[in-house]
């Protein structure tokens, strides 16, 4: 990450490039404007931010899409703007990977703090790669290249799954609720979004062998989560 960390802003509104720009500015970010979706993965591509503000509605690509398609191939920090506020819209943002979102009407205030605790976390994260490597008898999870290998295969995980695996193998017996993880691994709390965990170890639970390897994820109803390694 650059001195002057570098913000695309991804909106069709030019009052939000207006606004978030001149905060931006004033903190000391550099900002790139996208007014559509397409040119948003276009900028990325060329531009290399550090971090996107993406609007959830824009035309040519929708932000969702925008969304998927960078965790496709870039840990990118996503914050998600978006005008509807219901709960299925946050919950969507979740699961696609984005790292915090934001309803409109905002604060610009707010949004620049949420950029720096987003940005932060990043770098810590980033920091501690070299040390987040967690093997177990046919499973390894790598914060360093965000791979996942188990019996031997590579299995395609999206960033947020990884970072669920890493926690729940990295304390293996330990239960954690739904609202530790959203804040572990989201870094933020929000009350009635936990759905998004569950939605997240399902589909891990779909990608990781269930046979023939000596551990599994478990269910611990009515709490949440734990990782069980057997003897």
């Amino acid at each position: 990450m650059s001195m002057y960390p570098l913000i695309l802003i991804a909106d069709d509104d030019p009052v939000v490039h207006e606004s978030l720009g001149l905060y931006l500015e004033n903190e000391g970010f550099e900002h790139a404007s996208a007014y559509d979706g397409q040119q948003a993965l276009e900028m990325i591509e060329s531009m290399h931010p550090d971090m996107m503000v993406l609007d959830l509605m824009m035309p040519r690509m929708s932000g969702t899409d925008v969304c998927r398609t960078v965790r496709t191939t870039s840990k990118l920090p996503i914050i998600m703007l978006t005008a509807k506020g219901e709960e299925i819209d946050r919950i969507l943002g979740l699961e696609l990977g984005a790292d915090d979102y934001i309803v409109k009407p905002f604060s610009p205030r707010e949004v620049i703090a949420r950029i720096k605790a987003v940005l932060r976390r990043f770098s810590e994260k980033t920091e501690d790669a070299d040390s987040s490597i967690i093997r177990l008898p046919q499973l390894e999870i790598s914060l360093e290249n965000y791979q996942v290998k188990a019996a031997g295969k590579v299995i395609p995980c999206t960033p947020k799954e990884v970072e669920i695996l890493h926690m729940l193998t990295g304390a293996v017996g330990q239960v954690f609720s739904r609202e530790q993880i959203l804040s572990r691994v989201w870094g933020y709390d929000y009350f009635g979004d936990t759905r998004t965990v569950d939605a997240h170890i399902k589909r891990i639970r779909q990608k990781l062998p269930q046979e023939g390897v000596p551990w599994a994820l478990k269910t611990v109803y009515g709490v949440g989560y734990r990782f069980e390694v057997n003897a």
